[in-house]
């Protein structure tokens, strides 16, 4: 059996496998030779109008004469699978279609509602706004003077360009405190929090109201979560010192999904007691790059490096589709987190780590962020002023900051506003949706509306569906 890679001329080219089966003697091969071809035409593996190479070439990667290549063409050319013209070589004639599989019955109608109209689920940024032009030159610059050995096996650290331009970034707009050997890039926060789930026993406080995704992940792991109370100024630390946990996830700079910033007082006794009782705090930084009303809130980490881990990500400030977290971690868990993540880079891709390191060096990183924070903060204010001419008995809270806000809503219409809005293609999430299971204090009636996804165009028409679903005032 004889096997040859064959590259079509047509568009960008596409790579074609050919089995031979014929036995000695030109009749043999050129028989093997279109019956080969044939199929590669019922298949679809080559398309109508595809260009087949020359004569030459597919006799020379086949090891076959040329004119039993040539027999071949012409006896599928007189046959109507080929066409032959001057200046043009040969191809796959357009009448010349390919199996269709047969006919499938109908499948059963989907139990799932259909695509919401509108979403204002919390959690993602806008996705129309990714600044495909500046990424795709950053790419371009990164590639060129990119070293070789960096497309090798990848080191699990990842790319030193990034890390380096990560510590550097971070102690400038995050007051982050680290080095790049501190630093371990992963495929996202949530790849970032399943190391240190391998790396710490647990148990684990957490927020009394937050992701159930990110508590998931630490339960799969096998550790136990408990929850701290949330109330206006954050998580409640002084509730550590009776938890028994080894670790703290907190969101300092926006609380998720509430809103705050943890006080000040509240951010000094997370660290006085991890560095009492050598546990350590976990800082999801989200969001900090986005605030609007405020003082830039500077991380928890730089006030103790050893006791706090930094937990950052791109998903909120480009977007999740790049998959590229990072882990700013004491000198101690360094070589345990990337024992846990493997010896060589299995998650995370070269390409996008040497874009994101000429982003942040270029300076286009700085300059998008100061256009969606502009972009972000029109359309909270278009939020705010929309609910306080049509709902303004809605109380609206945590919007000093980040992508989303809470709307307070009357005692007992939670769930009738979510189901509302459903019907109405808007998919809104309730405040009770991120409460702890084991929070012992009840779940104000609430919604939790993130104004990053929605894009320009559709933001209005989102709101409008909004306040149609809000209960009236009493």
């Amino acid at each position: 059996m004889a096997e040859s890679r064959v590259t079509s001329t047509r568009g960008t080219g596409t790579d074609l496998h050919l089995d031979l089966t014929g036995g000695p003697g030109g009749k043999g091969v050129r028989a093997a030779l279109m019956d080969a071809l044939r199929e590669a035409v019922r298949s679809g593996r080559l398309t109508p109008g595809t260009r087949l190479p020359s004569y030459r070439s597919l006799a020379a990667d086949l090891g076959i004469a040329r004119n039993t290549v040539a027999e071949a063409y012409a006896e599928l050319v007189a046959e109507g699978w080929l066409t032959a013209r001057q200046g043009s070589g040969t191809q796959v004639a357009e009448r010349a279609e390919p199996l269709r599989p047969a006919r499938r019955p109908p499948a059963p109608p989907s139990r799932r509602r259909p695509r919401p109209a509108y979403d204002l689920r919390p959690g993602s940024p806008d996705a129309a706004s990714f600044p495909r032009a500046a990424w795709a030159a950053a790419t371009r610059r990164a590639l060129t003077r990119a070293p070789s050995e960096a497309f090798g096996p990848g080191d699990p650290r990842g790319r030193p360009e990034l890390r380096q331009a990560l510590s550097d970034y971070l102690a400038r707009a995050r007051g982050v405190r680290t080095e790049p050997d501190r630093i371990v890039i992963c495929a996202g926060f949530a790849h970032a929090l399943r190391l240190i789930a391998q790396v710490l026993p647990g148990p684990f406080a957490v927020e009394g109201y937050g992701l159930s995704f990110h508590r998931g992940l630490l339960e799969t792991a096998g550790a136990d979560t408990r929850p701290l109370t949330v109330d206006e100024r954050g998580a409640r630390t002084a509730e550590l010192a009776g938890s028994g946990a080894t670790a703290a996830l907190l969101t300092p700079a926006h609380q998720f999904p509430m809103g705050g910033p943890l006080d000040p007082r509240r951010r000094a006794a997370a660290v006085d007691w991890a560095r009492a009782t050598g546990a350590l705090v976990l800082e999801d930084d989200y969001d900090g790059e986005f605030r609007y009303d405020r003082q830039p809130v500077g991380a928890v980490q730089g006030l103790d490096p050893e006791h706090v881990v930094y937990l950052g990500s791109v998903s909120k400030s480009l977007s999740p589709a790049l998959r590229l977290g990072w882990l700013a971690l004491p000198g101690r868990l360094v070589d345990e987190a990337l024992a846990a993540k493997g010896e060589r880079e299995l998650w995370v891709g070269v390409v996008d780590q040497l874009a994101l390191a000429d982003f942040l060096e270029s300076g286009g990183y700085d300059r998008h962020l100061r256009q969606m924070r502009l972009r972000y903060r029109r359309r909270r204010d278009q939020l705010v002023a929309t609910l306080a001419e049509r709902a303004p008995h809605i109380g609206v809270t945590g919007i000093a900051a980040g992508l989303h806000a809470v709307l307070r809503l009357p005692a007992g219409t939670e769930d009738s506003v979510v189901q509302g809005a459903a019907w109405q293609g808007l998919a809104v999430e309730g405040l009770a949706a991120y409460r702890h299971p084991l929070n012992p204090h009840p779940a104000p009636d609430g919604l939790v509306i993130g104004y990053g996804t929605p894009p320009d165009h559709a933001f209005g028409g989102a709101l409008d569906t909004l306040c149609r679903t809000l209960p009236p005032a009493e």
